[in-house]
């Protein structure tokens, strides 16, 4: 037995298996040609942010588009960030916006697919596994350095002007001690980490096809990485590559701060035999700063919107988040969409070649514009039932009020909708109840203010006069005749064109008439279809309303 092989049982001799166990039982998956495993692999470190859901988008969309498979796996290899239930904030975050795995993590200790576990902690056999091979065919090391002694060397290649700086060359002061030498060190309960024997060159470069990006050149790696950290729990890096090539990724698709750890990344695929998956490397979501005006990046600090929960808290429904999300992922989504109005969002033929390689610029003003058109083409029964939803856990005062009379709530969402343009009063759930306040008693403000050009005594005079005509059997038509009617005893015109021809002639036309009524009823001057408010509102409460707003002019 030579050295490598006794180092490795020294260090591992309670792992009994060996990575071809792990290619039987994970195999190659039986999927067409050109499917595409994908896999969102986050930490569980507190909330989900926006960048998570566009990349977890990218992936889910990437698989489904190639009749693939996409996977959550759960990357909890760093216990200093992770926070307890940081999983469920993960699962929730995606559950709130429809984004659905094939396989993987479901819930705080489930899941499901045959490549599990799909959590990292559950899986460190493997990892054990995988770097005992490479210990026996001399491929890693066990290095003994403190801190103190890595923070002591790290100065000293700042001093000498080191181009590149870590362990490797000569810096790596236990890359060649002896088996003797290591031996001892261990039976003597010194502390080590596992590294990688680079055999990368300073002179030598790697290229590699980027599938966003395109041909991307590198220098080579040269640094002697840790693979398993001294509690025998895998970096991210050695954990990344064993998990990839047993879950059978082919497409890993990432952030691009990812991009400087490529060459690493290819030096370990390849030290342990496995095939190297394509990377596809992901822009940032990005934002225009107010105070200077320059793009950066969402900040969990700065920006409430970085955070997934806010788009759940404000009420915005999930098809509006995915449908702008995907117009910063692929430029053709619009028009796609245009061409199939009626489509589910997840059957878009996603590119990962057509998404650009800069910043994605998040604008929330866009969002709210495509968010006030998704709501619009929403059926009454649909918005009700969102709009319950969300208020009985974010406002109890609104969820009281709807749940009050059903029919009646639906009724307020029937207006003006259904239509060939329907109006876009609403771009999220968080404005319902200022939207929909008139329609109740408990929130009707009957203070309106009227326009400039009609004086009280004009508004109560028209009060006073449609009164006599209001009749709530009326149909659409023949309400707004009998408005029109009342213009002329009034010194109004029921002509619009006429008025702006001879202004002078009258005190206003029949749209002034209809703003006081409208004022009266509603407490405002643009709302939905009047005729149909009124409806709903019924007699009785239009007449207290009108009888109380000609007592106010009154005053």
């Amino acid at each position: 037995m030579n050295d490598n092989m006794k180092l490795a049982e020294l260090l591992f001799g309670d792992i009994d298996k060996t990575p071809e166990y792990y290619e039987e039982l994970y195999p190659v998956r039986n999927l067409k040609e050109g499917a595409r495993v994908t896999r969102f692999a986050p930490s569980p470190t507190g909330y989900l942010h926006i960048g998570g859901l566009f990349g977890a988008l990218v992936d889910v969309l990437t698989a489904k588009a190639t009749d693939g498979v996409s996977f959550l796996r759960i990357e909890d290899t760093d216990k200093k960030r992770e926070i307890d239930d940081g999983v469920s904030a993960i699962i929730t975050g995606m559950d709130s916006f429809g984004v659905e795995f094939t396989e993987g993590v479901t819930g705080f200790g489930t899941e499901k697919g045959d490549y599990g576990p799909y959590t990292q902690s559950q899986r460190v056999e493997i990892y054990k596994t995988v770097a005992k091979k490479l210990v026996q065919e001399g491929l890693a090391y066990p290095c003994f350095c403190t801190a103190e002694e890595l923070s002591e060397l790290r100065d000293t290649q700042e001093k000498e002007g080191a181009l590149i700086r870590g362990y490797f060359g000569k810096w790596a002061r236990c890359r060649d001690l002896s088996f003797e030498e290591q031996e001892a060190k261990i039976k003597a309960g010194v502390p080590y980490v596992l590294r990688f024997r680079s055999n990368g060159s300073d002179d030598k470069r790697i290229f590699f096809e980027d599938v966003i990006r395109g041909k991307i050149e590198m220098p080579e790696n040269t640094i002697d990485e840790v693979l398993l950290k001294s509690d025998g729990i895998p970096t991210y890096h050695f954990a990344h590559v064993c998990d990839d090539h047993f879950m059978r990724t082919t497409h890993v698709i990432r952030g691009e701060e990812w991009i400087s750890s490529v060459p690493k990344h290819i030096a370990l695929f390849k030290a342990c035999g496995f095939k190297i998956p394509k990377f596809a490397h992901t822009p940032q979501v990005m934002k225009i700063d107010e105070e200077d005006g320059t793009k950066r990046k969402l900040s969990k600090r700065k920006d409430p919107e970085a955070a997934v929960s806010y788009f759940v808290e404000e009420g915005f429904p999930k098809e509006s988040l995915l449908e702008y999300l995907l117009t910063l992922l692929n430029s053709n989504f619009e028009d796609w969409r245009k061409a199939n109005p009626a489509a589910d969002i997840f059957s878009f033929p996603f590119n990962l070649k057509k998404m650009s390689s800069s910043g994605c610029l998040f604008d929330l003003v866009k969002l709210t514009d495509i968010s006030k058109n998704v709501i619009s083409v929403m059926d009454a029964d649909t918005v009700y039932s969102l709009v319950k939803t969300w208020a009985e856990a974010y406002d109890s005062e609104l969820y009281a009020l709807l749940t009050k009379d059903e029919a009646y709530s639906k009724g307020i969402f029937s207006i003006d909708r259904g239509t060939a343009k329907p109006r876009k009063d609403i771009a999220k759930w968080s404005e319902v109840k200022e939207y929909c306040s008139y329609f109740f008693d408990e929130t009707f403000t009957d203070k309106p203010e009227l326009p400039e050009n009609i004086t009280k005594e004009m508004a109560k005079e028209v009060i006073e006069k449609y009164l006599t005509v209001y009749d709530s059997e009326d149909d659409k038509d023949t309400w707004f005749a009998k408005i029109k009617e009342i213009c002329e005893p009034l010194g109004y015109t029921p002509n619009v064109k006429e008025y702006k021809k001879n202004p002078d002639a009258y005190k206003g036309h029949v749209g002034d008439v209809s703003t006081v009524i409208r004022l009266a009823v509603t407490g405002r001057r643009n709302t939905p279809d009047l005729h149909s408010i009124m409806s709903l509102l019924g007699k009785d409460r239009v007449i207290a309303r009108l009888n109380s707003a000609a007592e106010a002019f009154s005053a």
